[in-house]
């Protein structure tokens, strides 16, 4: 199925069955069976040059439980910083269609782009795949980013991706370049 979506495709560290239980098990929810297929096929690296998904590996800096909770902290603490300190009213986010309120309290915060966009899953329980949105870098403006993670990466690779991550990106190569354990360690340290 991948080799659909990308022209040029490297896996790298794959994630295995035993590493998808133990992040449902630390996320509380079901992964989609899309992000499952490509977390096992494709594996950790990055997409076109410019997106990082992060799957259940067993190197921390990529891994998806921990970067998913690191992330949602970052933001809180980041959105908490913006509020006016004379205002009780909570961070409002400029939401294309839709989306119910409740939308960003359901984020599972999933990928990064290189320019500080967050991707995350809308965790919905009893659906199969989870509808899939970016948090802009702006910290305010959240758009719909596909059904599925196939339907988001083709968008992202043809024009949608100006209605996906917004004015000034082009669309991404249809490439996959994968990590191995090494490269997702010396990404780790130099995150440090």
């Amino acid at each position: 199925m991948w080799e659909s979506v990308f022209r040029e495709l490297r896996p790298g560290l794959a994630s295995s069955e035993a590493d998808l239980a133990r992040a449902e098990a630390e996320l509380g929810f079901a992964l989609p069976a899309s992000y499952r297929s490509f977390a096992q096929s494709c594996g950790a690296g990055r997409i076109g040059g410019h997106l990082r998904i992060f799957t259940p590996v067993p190197v921390e800096a990529a891994d998806l439980s921990p970067r998913a909770h690191l992330i949602a902290h970052g933001i809180a603490l980041a959105l908490d910083g913006l509020r006016d300190e004379n205002s009780d009213e909570p961070h409002r986010f400029t939401i294309e269609g839709d989306a119910d309120a409740g939308l960003m309290e359901r984020a599972c915060f999933f990928g990064q782009t290189e320019r500080g966009d967050f991707l995350f899953f809308d965790v919905t329980p009893g659906f199969p795949e989870y509808d899939i949105w970016v948090l802009c870098a702006d910290l305010e403006t959240v758009h719909f980013g596909g059904a599925d993670l196939p339907a988001f990466l083709r968008g992202v690779q043809g024009l949608e991706i100006l209605h996906i991550l917004g004015e000034g990106e082009g669309p991404l190569p249809a490439t996959f370049e994968g990590d191995d354990a090494a490269a997702l360690e010396r990404l780790g340290a130099t995150a440090s």
